[in-house]
């Protein structure tokens, strides 16, 4: 038995991921969400919170991380973020090994990871998948969120892997500047020819 063919769903801040993640999942896919299970594990009683306050005293509460605290203290310091890193990518690669012994019998799986590229990701997937809308969506959409400001997200950016270069990677690309229907229309069309190839696959 191959397994499940494993796609890798990425894209930059602001263009649509979570969206076509959702509708991965309706329609039957199973979806490992990385920004999710760090969550849970920062959460209260969660299984990161104890490493991150001995890493950074303070910054953890009943309630778990204080995220707000947390940024504060690895932002625009690459040797925090490394720190921090270091606890935490660890964990989830844990995480999406368990994920995937769940659904062994699926045709598809899809690993939704914001930073696919630039962690390295790309290289454990079959398939990758970009989310992307043009810049000015991009930036409308972003501007738009509470507390985000032209700065922070000029910075997040330069973290970021730039669009155009996802896209030549990418095996395929998803339009999340079109309508919600027409986007979807795509990702029900992508799912199927997915499934195709996972199906026509030579088994190992």
């Amino acid at each position: 038995m191959t397994g499940p063919l494993i796609i890798g769903l990425t894209g930059s801040i602001g263009m649509g991921k979570s969206t076509v993640a959702a509708m991965f999942e309706a329609a039957g896919v199973p979806v490992f969400d990385a920004d999710a299970e760090v969550r849970a594990m920062q959460g209260p009683a969660g299984a990161l919170v104890a490493a991150i306050e001995a890493e950074f005293p303070g910054s953890t509460d009943e309630t778990g991380v204080l995220r707000d605290r947390l940024g504060q203290e690895v932002f625009g310091d690459t040797s925090a973020l490394a720190r921090l890193e270091a606890i935490v990518h660890p964990a989830v690669a844990r995480k999406r090994e368990a994920f995937l012994a769940e659904h062994l019998d699926a045709p598809l799986v899809v690993f939704d990871i914001p930073l696919l590229f630039e962690k390295g990701g790309h290289a454990s997937v079959d398939r990758i998948v970009v989310v992307s809308a043009s810049a000015e969506t991009q930036r409308q959409r972003v501007l738009a969120r509470p507390d985000m400001t032209p700065e922070k997200f000029a910075h997040i950016l330069s973290l970021q892997t730039p669009d155009a270069e996802k896209r030549e990677r990418a095996d395929h690309v998803i339009d999340t500047g079109q309508s919600l229907g027409g986007t979807e229309e795509d990702v029900i069309a992508l799912i199927a020819q997915l499934r195709a190839d996972a199906a026509n696959r030579d088994p190992l």
